[in-house]
């Protein structure tokens, strides 16, 4: 398969989709948890214009407890092996530990999704030895307390400087610059106000000089901000998000709602073109 590289500057931005197999994930948490019902949606998010799926055993809401290795991998690895004997399109997983990155990649995935931005002990040797691309993220603290009170002097120049740090231990321990990929991490470890000034300056994430991946679909800043606004009931939220990291410059936006997604970033690039 090809080298993954985000489009050029003036298309879209790539899609990831959404596929948590877990039965307490914040949005969808139970939907998915059967083979049949995973592989379905997986194939669906891809038919209406997904670039990427990405495949989660474990979740990571504020407070949401550790889950061992041995079940993370009975919950994703036969579903990435499943959804690679349909389609030839790029896989990703969702994890932190990296054993578990390890079978995935094995299974048939090629992409790995590090919401500790290889923070595990010895993620960094693994990522180095799988070669495939990672997406580093930022979070402050563990998603059981990351919401208890999370605090900053200057949110926008920690997160990039934390982020910075991490890509640069990872070259040191052998991960290919072209394969970083760097996540400011909307809604881990962050106050509304946190999350707004992220999207808010999101350029200098994206001035760091790596391909940007943004995750903010159906997350609760929408909520504080739409006081009653269930999971499902985010998406006009989740769209104005996403349009902001394709007008910023993000590479990859990660979501729940693919097909609303695509036609909401479709539009804006045409609205855009009139104004080349």
């Amino acid at each position: 398969m090809p080298s993954f590289q985000p489009r050029r500057k003036s298309s879209l931005p790539l899609i990831m989709g959404v596929l948590n197999v877990t039965p307490d994930s914040f949005s969808d948490g139970g939907s998915f948890v059967d083979l049949g019902a995973a592989v379905d949606r997986g194939l669906q998010m891809l038919a209406s214009g997904a670039d990427v799926i990405d495949v989660g055993g474990e979740s990571t809401r504020p407070g949401a407890e550790p889950v061992p290795a041995d079940e993370e991998l009975r919950r994703v690895i036969p579903v990435i092996k499943a959804l690679r004997e349909q389609t030839a399109a790029r896989i990703s997983v969702d994890t932190f530990k990296p054993d578990v990155a390890r079978a995935a990649v094995e299974a048939g995935a090629d992409i790995w999704n590090d919401v500790t931005a290889l923070g595990a002990d010895g993620a960094v040797a693994t990522a180095a030895e799988l070669g495939v691309p990672v997406m580093l993220m930022h979070m402050q603290g563990k998603p059981k307390t990351m919401q208890d009170q999370p605090e900053y002097e200057d949110v926008v120049n920690e997160v990039c400087d934390y982020l910075t740090e991490r890509a640069d231990i990872a070259m040191a321990g052998g991960v290919k610059a072209d394969c970083i990929w760097l996540d400011p991490g909307i809604g881990f470890g962050k106050t509304l106000d946190h999350n707004l000034a992220l999207m808010r300056d999101l350029d200098k994430v994206i001035g760091l000089g790596y391909p940007v991946l943004f995750g903010a679909s159906r997350k609760r800043f929408i909520a504080a901000l739409d006081e009653g606004a269930e999971e499902t009931e985010r998406l006009g939220g989740s769209l104005a998000a996403a349009l902001r990291a394709a007008q910023a410059g993000a590479a990859m936006v990660r979501v729940h709602d693919v097909r609303m997604t695509v036609q909401a970033l479709k539009v804006q690039a045409a609205i855009r073109r009139g104004k080349e």
